[in-house]
């Protein structure tokens, strides 16, 4: 698709929060919050010129490679939300995103988020095809206090939980979709965490593709205010969350 003529650099775009996203306290699950800013960055590339459709003409997509959200509160059923995204840095094969969740005016959440273009035909990374000038960038416009990092995974860790990949935890990409591997973390965690919304930062690495039937083993290692937990396959490290607690 060509440039939108509705098309800027910076980007707000309203949602409801309704009640299929909520999790029993009325408040927006982690994931589902996680799939407003992806739906919000994707809204943003398709006015630009480099959604998805746009990459497949030559068989390229964006995949996420690191993401970092701080939350101050969660937003509840019934809310309508703001979130509002630019670009602070786009060359190459690389791209840093920032987005920012408002309710009444009041920013709530901020989050850095760190994409690759992938080709979903070679699945390896590659610089992207299409012209992406028309993006002012912003880079010292920062979204978070702390910028993403690589998460630390020398230390000791138990295998808490196996599962094999399924049909449902793939995405257009055909690989498994980084919300899904939040999901089966968060899944772990003491619930009583997550209901009283004792998350004040979430940190995620996404290092190799996991596909159909994989098997891979979910591991965790506490440190006081943190929890982090490892997905394997073959001993060898597909994804990294760092759970940061209030």
């Amino acid at each position: 698709m060509p440039i939108s003529p509705n098309f800027t650099s910076i980007l707000s775009k309203n949602w409801e929060i309704n009640f299929t996203q909520c999790a029993p306290n009325g408040y927006l699950k982690y994931t589902e919050l996680c799939n407003l800013l992806q739906l919000t960055a994707a809204a943003h590339s398709e006015l630009g010129g480099i959604s998805f459709a746009d990459m497949q003409e030559f068989h390229q997509a964006w995949v996420l490679s690191r993401m970092r959200v701080e939350i101050e509160a969660l937003p509840k059923w019934g809310d309508t939300v703001t979130v509002t995204t630019w670009i602070n840095s786009l060359e190459n094969s690389r791209s840093i995103r920032a987005l920012e969740v408002h309710v009444n005016g009041k920013k709530i959440v901020g989050s850095e988020t760190f994409w690759a273009v992938f080709n979903t035909q070679k699945r390896r990374p590659e610089p992207l095809a299409l012209p992406y000038e028309h993006f002012e960038l912003y880079p010292d416009k920062k979204a978070t206090a702390t910028s993403f990092s690589k998460i630390d995974l020398t230390h000791a860790k138990s295998v808490l939980f196996e599962k094999k990949v399924s049909l449902s935890d793939l995405d257009i990409v055909n690989h498994a979709n980084n919300v899904k591997y939040l999901e089966w973390c968060l899944d772990l965690v003491d619930p009583k965490l997550l209901l009283q919304q004792k998350v004040e930062s979430f940190e995620m690495n996404f290092l190799k593709e996991l596909s159909l039937n994989d098997s891979v083993q979910i591991h965790e290692n506490i440190e006081e205010k943190d929890t982090i937990f490892s997905i394997t396959k073959e001993d060898k490290t597909c994804f990294a969350l760092q759970l940061h607690f209030n």
